[in-house]
């Protein structure tokens, strides 16, 4: 098998989910549709967090993070939209560096049992953080619209 096999999906979800929000500049980090909302930073930074998350959570005994308030929290810090997007590709990388050092059959194990997941393969992960992105995605399109903006089509130029 190819040694992208996993992380080649990942940078294709990038790929689409950047096209969406090349549509935003660092002044409109700050917006949210209505107060208590992500905003267009959280947004994105959230997005990279459930990537470190997916990736953490799979690979390590204890199974997934469940203290949810603490990765709210930690997400409601961010204000840069340049800070959250190089968070946002400092994830991918390093979850394709995971990806790309697993075999088949380190992909196949059960993740952790749990209510996340529990006891897939591993390589379940792949879809479910593409899954998760495209969500928040067509969320930011949104935004961009509310903003006036038109996001391109994600799937080509």
């Amino acid at each position: 098998m190819s040694a992208t096999r996993y992380s080649a999906p990942l940078k294709l979800t990038l790929l689409y989910f950047s096209r969406t929000i090349s549509v935003f500049k660092e002044e409109d980090s700050g917006f949210a549709p209505t107060p208590g909302q992500f905003t267009v930073a959280q947004h994105v930074a959230h997005v990279a967090q459930t990537i470190n998350w997916f990736i953490e959570g799979a690979f390590r005994p204890e199974g997934f993070d469940m203290d949810f308030g603490a990765q709210h929290a930690a997400v409601r810090e961010v204000a840069s939209f340049a800070q959250s997007v190089a968070l946002l590709a400092k994830a991918v990388d390093d979850a394709a560096a995971v990806l790309d050092a697993k075999s088949d059959e380190d992909m196949m194990q059960p993740l952790p049992a749990g209510p996340i997941m529990g006891e897939q393969p591993r390589a379940a992960i792949v879809a479910a953080i593409s899954e998760h992105t495209a969500h928040h995605r067509g969320a930011l399109a949104v935004y961009g619209r509310l903003l006036g903006y038109s996001p391109p089509m994600p799937y080509m130029d």
